[in-house]
């Protein structure tokens, strides 16, 4: 579906449920369905999915109800931008197509010399330093990139 054509409407829903996560991925997968997101928290599995049509939901919903029981569906909404399946190998690709060339070289040095390892191997000073520029350059950079992240995370779908 994210390669498909425009124009053509998408549903995406957060369900909720006490079950494991193979097992609900599964029932999502067997749907046809796109898992954007999967998240097992305290027992709870958090499902953000892509389906193509509403009966494609209704049935997703319908299967889910049957085999695990009650569960809630947070939100549902329509979107142009269906969003990329989990592990799909373009997830890489439209992340790094929202960063510049300097945020990308910032994130990548930084990563590699463990500036988001915790605790930090890396200062920020240490990573400008090897990036030859100012400190504040970098903290400039490196918070940039990482709104352009959080962006396709919490941008209104």
């Amino acid at each position: 579906m994210p390669t498909g054509p425009t124009g053509i409407d998408h549903r995406r829903a957060i369900v909720f449920a006490n079950e494991p996560y193979p097992f609900l991925l599964e029932l999502v997968l067997r749907h046809r369905a796109i898992p954007n997101r999967v998240v097992l928290q305290n027992g709870t599995a958090t499902v953000i999915a892509t389906v193509g049509e509403w009966d494609d939901f209704r049935s997703i919903a319908d299967d889910v109800e049957a085999k695990l029981g009650r569960f809630d569906v947070i939100r549902v909404n329509e979107t142009d931008r269906p969003g990329e399946p989990l592990d799909s190998g373009r997830l890489a690709d439209v992340l790094l197509s929202k960063l510049t060339d300097d945020q990308l070289n910032v994130l990548e040095t930084a990563y590699s010399m463990g500036y988001f390892a915790v605790p930090r191997d890396a200062s920020a000073q240490t990573v400008a330093d090897e990036l030859g520029i100012q400190q504040s350059t970098f903290s400039e950079r490196i918070r940039t990139a990482e709104r352009a992240f959080l962006e396709l995370v919490f941008s209104p779908r």
